[in-house]
């Protein structure tokens, strides 16, 4: 069974650590260098395919909802645990939001 929005998670690669101390680098870490210079996908990628993601997750709760209520679902538990992870889903995004709100929030009130 998989679970919509963590399957796109990469864990962290901790042999690229050298030291715990903190005034140490991590090996190969590199400082701003433009977004052209990004490995990865950008952050408004994420950003877009977390929300592509949550609204999938909502749409399959919705669907399964209708159906229980037609009396079409022969299982209801797959409406309900599709409602949970439609709720759990819902919460995440709207804590991290919050975090975001709270952090651009945080950096207007920053004396320059």
């Amino acid at each position: 069974m998989s679970v919509a929005g963590i399957e796109g998670f990469v864990p962290l690669d901790l042999t690229q650590v050298r030291s715990t101390d903190p005034t140490t680098s991590v090996a190969g870490a590199r400082g701003p260098q433009g977004p052209e210079a990004a490995d990865g996908p950008s952050f408004s990628s994420f950003l877009v395919d977390g929300l592509d993601r949550l609204d999938g997750v909502q749409r399959t709760a919705d669907d399964l909802a209708v159906r229980a209520a037609t009396g079409d679902l022969q299982n209801i538990h797959d409406y309900t645990i599709a409602a949970s992870e439609a709720a759990v889903t819902t919460q995440v995004t709207v804590a991290v939001r919050n975090k975001a709100v709270e952090a651009f929030t945080e950096i207007m009130r920053m004396q320059v």
